[in-house]
């Protein structure tokens, strides 16, 4: 279903539309997850470790061309709202090449230096060959993952999520399928768990493409040839997309660097918390995702009093979730961590964390709001600014000075409070940053650009007052 967010009430609309974006986050994560059970219970704990540092390594590496997916997000939802057919073609046309581009050269390059790139993250020599054949495999599916990824995106800026959860859907069933089938069944070990992701990726991304093919009118989009503007364009918002992708990954590593020092107990109990932590903020992600489509339809058509009201069904479905799930910890968060985790010392870190950082929970989902809401006008040098505050100037020094005030304990309660802080400075942005200045197709267009496209873009802003009421 495609929703034009223009009109309409925005709660439900909000509603209808992240749920399905949460349960293709979910599947996401459980193709995973599924892929790591039937490797480790096939063929053993090495070959688990396999996995891990692979997947560890793919999604650092990985991190900034899947992070152009919100210059995706922000530019096709914006000329949505728009109405501007021709100019969706020609920057439909600039993704498509730099795509493909980026996606051939990560690919190539990473399976030529695969082991070189493990080397760099200290792979275990034990596991290092199996690790560079499972990571030249996925490798090779680079285009499939992030083409699937990417037609996901363009329909969500459409306003539909729904038919990318049936992607999403279609791989983790294949994956699920295949992985037994062709690890023990076609006796292919570890190979065979890496080669089923990849078949499961390739064949969403070309169902992907046939959808679009077969909903022409639905969909009236035909890739044309781009000028220098749209590659511009894409480039202003998608290095500091990608570049926030890789801070953030980057930042987390760094956390884990510090949990370490405390010993195996702290790090399984940590791993446990974190596990459930990547679910628990899965709302959080999908509401930040669908307020920067819906807030980046409605500034295309320049309809900014419907922004504000975006922004604040956001904050209030976020708080109000993050709050139910808080208490849910706050009670249960010792049965939860004993999913994963036995040992006593483990489940008492584990559990403590938990209980520490879920009191926070409702300040890290506000700046998903606010960061998704000021993405969606293309500021997205601004919201890798606030990224790094986050995590660089908040996060990872009130971890480090409260784990040497408090040992282990301090570690959530600095998170905890680089939240509440963090969240903070989006809100202080979002109410008095320039982001509501920022000209998304300001640049010249090119030579067989449509006229008027600029006319319609530029937007008869008027006046900042009106629009922060």
């Amino acid at each position: 279903m495609s929703h034009d967010f223009t009109v309409g009430s925005i709660p439900r609309k909000l509603f209808l539309f992240s749920l399905p974006i949460l349960l293709a986050n979910l599947l996401q994560a459980s193709m995973q997850l599924i892929n790591g059970l039937w490797v480790g219970n096939l063929l053993g704990s090495e070959a688990f470790a396999t996995v891990t540092v692979a997947t560890t390594v793919l999604t650092l590496v990985l991190a900034f061309v899947l992070g152009l997916n919100n210059a995706t997000l922000t530019i096709f939802a914006q000329l949505r709202g728009a109405r501007d057919e021709g100019a969706t073609n020609a920057y439909l046309g600039a993704f498509a090449i730099l795509l493909v581009a980026l996606s051939m050269l990560i690919g190539m390059g990473g399976y030529l230096f695969a082991e070189q790139l493990l080397a760099l993250f200290n792979t275990p020599r034990s596991i290092l060959e199996m690790t560079t054949e499972y990571v030249r495999i996925t490798f090779i599916g680079t285009l499939f993952l992030v083409g699937y990824n990417f037609v996901g995106t363009l329909l969500r800026a459409f306003g539909d999520s729904r038919t990318p959860l049936y992607f999403v859907l279609l791989a983790t069933v294949l994956a699920a399928v295949l992985g037994p089938l062709f690890i023990a069944g076609l006796s292919m070990g570890v190979n065979g768990a890496a080669w089923s992701m990849v078949l499961a990726q390739a064949t969403a991304f070309l169902y992907s493409l046939v959808y679009l093919a077969r909903r022409r009118h639905k969909y009236p989009v035909k890739p044309r040839l781009p000028g220098l503007a749209e590659f511009r364009t894409i480039l202003e918002l998608g290095i500091p997309s990608g570049v926030q992708m890789m801070v953030i990954y980057a930042g987390m590593a760094v956390i884990l660097s510090l949990v370490n020092a405390y010993g195996d107990g702290v790090v399984a109990g940590f791993g446990a918390a974190q596990r459930l932590d990547s679910i628990i903020l899965m709302p959080a992600v999908a509401l930040g995702t669908a307020v920067n489509a819906m807030a980046a339809q409605n500034i295309g058509a320049d309809q900014w009093a419907r922004v504000t009201q975006i922004t604040r069904a956001g904050v209030g479905f976020n708080v109000s979730i993050m709050m139910v799930i808080a208490g849910v910890l706050l009670v249960w968060a010792e049965p939860l961590i004993r999913l994963f985790i036995q040992d006593p010392d483990s489940v008492a870190f584990g559990v403590s964390y938990l209980r520490i950082i879920a009191l926070f929970y409702p300040f890290i989902g506000l700046n998903f709001i606010f960061n998704g809401v000021v993405r969606s006008s293309g500021a997205m040098f601004q919201v890798l600014a606030l990224n790094i505050i986050s995590l660089w100037i908040l996060r990872v020094p009130l971890a480090y000075v409260l784990a040497r005030l408090h040992d282990e304990q301090g570690i959530a309660l600095g998170i905890g409070i680089s939240f509440l802080l963090s969240s903070l400075f989006s809100m202080a942005y979002y109410r008095w940053g320039g982001w509501r200045e920022k000209e998304l197709f300001r640049q010249g267009g090119s030579a067989d650009q449509p006229p008027g496209l600029l006319q319609r873009l530029r937007f008869a802003r008027p006046g900042r007052e009106r629009r922060r009421k």
